[in-house]
Parts: structure tokens; sequence; C-alpha cells
């Protein structure tokens, strides 16, 4: 995207002083919250949302709020992202300055991860009680299966597996399935209740949902069911997912619609408050896939969460026009 020399001149005074570039830098790593980055740059709140408003007003970062919690990220579509990428490559990856903020951010990452895991250790065993509390797991269930299809499935794969419901769910459907999470605790229930289906086809693994290690285009069928709301860059856990998806092969994304049950983040470790669907087709569609069906499941209570299902597809013309090229 072409901009006028004065608008260069307008993107170059947003970035150009030293905490907002390094702003830029830590919101190219992953999305974070105002606290977050008070916390990294350890400036006080009032100061960073200064420079998060004249980012913002320059277009160079986007603000949404996600419950009580408001978030920035990169702008995606800025005519200015290419310069700041240009600009954050130039910086050494030894600058002391560089090096402090990642350093700091890895620990956010760090209590966040220590925080999830230990509300999956301590509520592993009753996970599927928990989550039934919020929606009707069988209308769910029902859903993913008919925005599925019958399959059969040659491969597939289930990112953060839980206690291995989808592996259930899509087993007799699936020549081969394989699913990973970062818990074990989860992996011992999964396998269990695996084994319990007489499921010898699947296999479940240690595995990171944003580096999974698998080959692209390795399965047919990739599931991501009510994980991408304890991340804390769900965009590049989807990229991950397409990644996956063989020519043809279809993603489906199970969560949570937009809430303000506030409580979910204290209480379960809920890092977003639900994905609006225009959110979601963006990082569908940045990933190289066609969105599919777009399913809403109204809550049975007015305690209750609406669940949506989202799908995709990588086009079978792909590999044709690979050659092609």
């Amino acid at each position: 995207m072409k901009v006028s020399s004065e608008q260069v001149v307008d993107l170059l005074r947003a970035a150009g002083e030293s905490t907002r570039l390094r702003v830029l830098a830590l919101l190219a790593a992953e999305e974070l919250s105002v606290l977050e980055l008070c916390r990294i740059l350890d400036q006080s709140q009032p100061r960073v949302s200064r420079h998060l408003k004249l980012l913002a007003e320059a277009g160079l970062v986007e603000r949404f709020p996600d419950g009580a919690w408001v978030f920035y990220r990169l702008a995606l579509k800025s005519p200015g992202r290419a310069l700041i990428g240009q600009a954050l490559d130039l910086i050494d990856v030894e600058d002391p300055a560089a090096r402090a903020d990642a350093e700091k951010l890895a620990l956010v990452r760090a209590e966040r991860t220590a925080g999830a895991q230990a509300y999956f250790a301590r509520n592993a065993a009753r996970w599927n009680e928990i989550r039934s509390l919020y929606v009707d797991e069988a209308e769910v269930e029902a859903a993913i299966l008919q925005a599925a299809g019958e399959g059969p499935f040659d491969e597939m794969v289930d990112l953060g597996a839980g206690a291995g419901r989808m592996l259930t769910l899509f087993g007799t459907r699936a020549n081969a399935a394989l699913g990973l999470d970062l818990s074990q605790q989860m992996l011992n229930i999964a396998r269990d209740e695996v084994a319990k289906a007489g499921l010898g086809q699947c296999e479940l693994r240690h595995g990171d949902i944003f580096a999974t290690g698998l080959p692209g285009g390795c399965a047919d069928l990739v599931t991501v069911h009510q994980v991408l709301h304890y991340l804390g860059d769900p965009a590049a856990a989807v990229a991950e997912a397409a990644r996956l998806v063989a020519d043809g092969g279809l993603l489906l994304i199970a969560d949570f619609a937009p809430h303000d049950h506030e409580f979910l983040r204290e209480v379960h470790q809920h890092r977003r408050l639900g994905f609006e669907d225009a959110e979601i087709a963006a990082w569908i569609e940045d990933a190289g896939l066609v969105p599919g069906s777009n399913i809403a499941l109204p809550p049975t209570s007015a305690e209750g969460l609406t669940v949506k299902i989202w799908t995709a597809r990588r086009s079978a013309t792909t590999s044709a026009e690979r050659s092609a090229a």
C-alpha cells in the first residue's frame, strides 16, 4: 500500500520515540494488555496509555476491549506495517533495551502459562464437568459433527486436546487422529478416555499449539475446541492450525462469542472473553483459508455463554496452482 510523503513523516513521527518503538517491538511478538505493557516497560499506566494512543491515532496499533481489559496489537492492514517491520528488523538482537524487554515478556508469558497449567492440574479430573457449566455439550457436539461432515477423515489433528473429547467424538470418523496438549494431566485423562472408547488409531502427544512441529498440510481435519480463549496470541494459533490443513481439508474452531463474565479470567484463567466473528474470519483469511460455516449456539440459561463454531477450508486447487506457478 503506497502512502504520501506526508503520511510517511507522520508514521515516522509516531514511531520515532524510544518507548513507542519498544511498544511496537513487543506487540510484534504478541497482543498484550495495557497492564502487561506497563509491567514490561516499567512505566505508569497513564504514560503507557498516552504512547498507545499516539500509535493508535497513527494507525500503527489496534485497540480492542475484552471485558474489563484492554488489549493492543499491531494493526494488520496499516499502511505503515511494512515500514515498522523494517525499523524493527534494524534493531540489534543484543541491544540492551530490546533484550531486557524480551526477558520481561518471557516472564509475563511464563506467569501466564504457570497460572494456566496450575488451573489445569487442579481441574483436570473434572474438566468436562466444569465445561458443562457453560454450555449444553450434547447440543454443541451435535453441531460440531454436522459442521465437520460425515468424513471419513484420513488424518485428524486436535490442538489443545484437553480431556480428549474431540478425539472420542470424531474417533470413528477418522482413520488416524493425533491430539496435542501441553498439560500432562490432561493428556493422561485423554489417554484414558481414548482407551475406554477403544480408539486404537488415536495418539496423544505433548505438543505446543503455536509450534506443533508437524508437516504442513498433514491433516484433512484440524480442530481447535475451546482453546483460543486461554491463549495470549490466538491469531498465531489459528495460523498454525491452518498450516496443518491439507488441500480440500477443514479447520473447525469452537469457542465463545464475546461475553462479560469477567470472573472467568480470575477463576478459570480465561485470557479472552470470547471472539468476534470478524476477528476469527480475518485470522482465517490471513492464513490462506476460505471461511465456511458460522454457527451460534445460545445459552440455555442467563448465566450461560454462547458457543460459536467456525469452519474454514483450504482450496482443493492449491496444489495445482502451486505447480502451475
